[in-house]
């Protein structure tokens, strides 16, 4: 890095060290929990997505869910004037006992010094640093939560390119506690086929079939998530039945605020052919409070700066019973010459 990139980084780690309370940020520290809940705050608003569920820190690495809804009504009466009679408290924190378990979590980032030379012409130096971590470190959380299916001792990123094997994300936390509400197949042996002639012949269909899965008594605040892949086939289908009307588009892409009548949205890094139906308060990221460790070093042999955090993670589905889902490696759309791809 060039003379004046020089010293506007050491300002930076000069502040860091301030901040964090230690003499330098270039031996590996803990950072105090105060501190680490503001970290995690910011890169949380790095998302569009991360912001709408809950982030929670635990003190465990292994325990039962903290959240979760009710399973069955509380109110009632009891004549406690008859003779054995007495009240009865319910226990109606979901269906079922869930647990969770916290792995290792390493989040090393590298910034060239090129980079870091660019970016010390502006006067934000010290915003372009940390807002590229955070954003980095915020968009692995997403793949993970929807990727991932195992935590590996030694993560490989060639063979595994949306982290799948860093964690288990929400959807393997279904396959693992209730595989039931993850639909793997249709009438087709290891496919689930969506549009006209498939097992189901639009979203409007699929959303509300599989809310059916869901208990009605917890269809509260759900939200169908949905795939880039099928929102484009739903709305080519749409436009062809309606013709090339610039008019008639503009209104239809004006009515498409819900499928099968709950509201729906594509969140960031989600699986293209995905779909999920749950509330934003059903899925959750636990990270145990005084697990986070960093390291920032000034690496002249790679020509780069390395930013090392590594933290306590774990993500769960609070009540698995208000989670409805299917496997979106089998789902299908229709080819355009009357198959499925």
């Amino acid at each position: 890095m060039n003379e004046q990139t020089r010293k506007l980084y050491a300002a930076l780690m000069a502040r860091f060290a301030h901040t964090y309370g230690i003499p330098s940020v270039e031996r590996q520290f803990s950072i105090v929990p105060s501190i680490a809940q503001t970290l995690k705050d910011k890169i949380v608003e790095s998302s569009t997505f991360l912001p709408k569920i809950n982030i929670l820190p635990v003190d465990e690495l292994k325990g039962e869910n903290i959240l979760g809804s009710a399973s069955s009504p509380v109110t009632g009466r009891t004549d406690t004037s008859q003779p054995g009679k007495e009240r009865t408290p319910r226990n109606v924190l979901g269906m079922g006992s869930y647990s969770f378990e916290l792995l290792q979590t390493n989040a090393d980032v590298a910034l060239p010094y090129r980079i870091m030379d660019a970016w010390a012409k502006f006067k934000d130096f010290a915003e372009h640093y940390a807002r590229y971590v955070r954003e980095r470190m915020a968009s692995d959380m997403e793949l993970i939560g929807w990727y991932g299916t195992s935590g590996a001792q030694d993560t490989d990123l060639v063979a595994n390119p949306f982290l799948q094997d860093v964690n288990k994300g929400w959807l393997q936390y279904m396959r693992d506690n209730l595989p039931a509400n993850i639909l793997a197949q249709g009438a087709t042996l290891n496919e689930i086929r969506i549009g006209e002639g498939g097992d189901w012949p639009n979203l409007d269909v699929a959303v509300n079939d599989l809310m059916q899965g869901i208990p009605e008594y917890m269809r509260k605040d759900l939200v169908a998530l949905i795939g880039a892949d099928l929102v484009a086939q739903e709305k080519s289908a749409l436009y062809a039945a309606v013709g090339g009307q610039p008019t008639e588009k503009a209104q239809l892409n004006a009515s498409l605020t819900t499928f099968g009548g709950i509201p729906w949205e594509t969140p960031s890094n989600y699986p293209a052919r995905g779909l999920v139906i749950t509330s934003y308060n059903n899925l959750s990221i636990y990270q145990q409070a005084d697990s986070w460790r960093r390291q920032i070093v000034d690496n002249p042999k790679k020509d780069q700066v390395e930013d090392y955090n590594s933290r306590n993670e774990g993500y769960l589905v609070e009540t698995p019973e208000k989670f409805v889902g299917v496997e979106f490696a089998n789902v299908k759309l229709p080819d355009g010459a009357g198959g499925w791809a």
